[in-house]
């Protein structure tokens, strides 16, 4: 019996459908995504201490520093493989998949040697205190060496999402979400390794979820199949995806890059606020998800809908995208507000810690709100095979205006508030460019004469 088909055609049928069916199982492996660093968060801070919270904390960005990078190739190589399934070309779908994985491979490589040798050096530039920085330094050593799991699970579930197929990588990551909660457990709380432990436990997780999508890869007999005799870089296909993804890589790198310095200037204010950050940020990460998804799902749709020449069916989709997206986040973001203490003590009970993560809580999370929009269009703009105007808006709004911010802004006012609103600044910035980026069509421009003769 062949095997099921499990590729969505999103070029015909309800638009918001197909956003909501993409995004819902995303939405769910996302969330069993952040599991990962917020149970190692939870057991840290309350079977370690307070500041081996703040240790796994403060290596957050130095991680989405140097894995962002390549996180964003592999956006290229999604928007290239989505764009050549909604043309039906399946020889371009075969090379683009071929292509992306022996790129990660050569990536994986670079990616632990990277972090090997330069997160050390990055928490010393981040000033992270005395009592901090050696358990940071030993989770990242952990980390990075089994980074590989981590990056072949993404382009591999990356591929899957391209042809419309959210819900398998959802399955394996439901899978090493709970593996990695059953090892911290056994790592921290019977084995005593600590920080170790929680590292140990999710690296071993991601190489599970890892191995888990390469074998449906391999086993597909659709045109995404992987076959390894055949992995080799096919030049043009390589220059399609750099050209997409290397604008992604670069603004997701360079942002968590920044993000290191604003974890400096919370680093001034000692562990009891670093922990509040870190509490905060987990919880954060799950108000991002809905938005996030939609835009994700965003970039398939309006990869595949321009491949079939439906400009029209694209523009209708964008705006669904960002209603949508606002009622999730919504959802997620008024029960945050309200129960932020009940959160926070998953975390830690310490006080201090308490009265740090609810100020960061209740005064940035409205912003989530507006900050949709910014998503979405990001998401569809790279669809459209245009990651440049994206990544100067974000560089621009997040690296330079957030750290002028910061600069001088921290001259007159010390507070860790003050900080954590250099966050909604860069948002409300960069949600008024990409606004206006968008509705002056010059992305239009840059489509194939086709998407314009079928537009027509």
């Amino acid at each position: 019996m062949p095997a099921k088909k499990q590729s969505v055609d999103m070029t015909q049928g309800s638009i918001s459908g197909h956003l909501i069916r993409f995004a819902v199982p995303m939405l769910i492996g996302q969330v069993f995504q952040q599991l990962y660093n917020t149970v190692d968060s939870v057991v840290v801070g309350q079977f370690v201490g307070k500041e081996a919270l703040a240790a796994v904390g403060s290596t957050g960005n130095i991680i989405n520093a140097l894995i962002g990078f390549f996180s964003g190739l592999s956006m290229g190589a999604g928007v290239i493989i989505s764009q050549s399934f909604g043309a039906r070309d399946s020889r371009g779908v075969h090379d683009a998949v071929h292509t992306s994985l022996l790129l990660t491979l050569l990536a994986s490589v670079v990616c632990t040697a990277l972090g090997l040798f330069a997160a050390p050096l990055m928490l010393e530039m981040m000033d992270t205190p005395a009592d901090v920085i050696g358990e940071a330094a030993e989770y990242l050593r952990i980390y990075f060496a089994g980074v590989a799991g981590l990056m072949f699970y993404n382009i591999g579930s990356g591929i899957l999402r391209a042809v419309g197929d959210s819900r398998r990588p959802l399955y394996f990551l439901i899978f090493s979400a709970v593996m990695n909660i059953v090892l911290d457990l056994l790592f921290v709380c019977s084995f005593h390794m600590g920080v170790a432990g929680v590292a140990y436990a999710t690296i071993i997780s991601q190489i599970l979820s890892a191995v888990l999508v390469i074998i449906v890869l391999m086993r597909s007999q659709e045109d995404y199949r992987l076959i390894p005799r055949e992995l080799r870089i096919n030049g043009p296909i390589l220059s399609r995806i750099l050209r997409i993804g290397l604008p992604a890589a670069i603004q997701t790198s360079v942002i968590s890059f920044s993000n290191v310095f604003v974890q400096a200037y919370i680093n001034e204010f000692q562990s009891s606020c670093m922990a509040g950050w870190t509490s905060y940020n987990r919880l954060d990460a799950f108000a991002w998800l809905p938005m996030l998804c939609l835009g994700m799902a965003n970039t398939t749709f309006v990869g595949q809908n321009l491949g079939a020449g439906k400009l029209d069916r694209v523009k209708k989709g964008v705006n669904i995208g960002i209603l949508i997206a606002m009622a999730g986040t919504l959802i997620i973001v008024v029960p945050l507000m309200c129960f932020s203490d009940t959160m926070l003590k998953l975390f830690n009970s310490d006080p201090e810690v308490l009265r740090y993560g609810r100020m960061f809580v209740l005064y940035m999370s409205p912003f989530y709100i507006p900050y949709c929009a910014t998503q979405i269009y990001s998401g569809a703009l790279r669809g459209a095979g245009d990651s440049l105007s994206p990544m100067i808006v974000t560089i621009a709004s997040f690296v330079v205006f957030r750290q002028l911010y910061l600069l001088i802004g921290t001259q007159f006012i010390s507070s860790p508030l003050f900080v954590g609103l250099s966050y909604p600044a860069g948002w409300i910035v960069s949600t008024i460019t990409l606004f206006i980026i968008y509705r002056s069509g010059r992305w239009e421009k840059k489509l194939p004469a086709h998407v314009h003769m079928q537009a027509a």
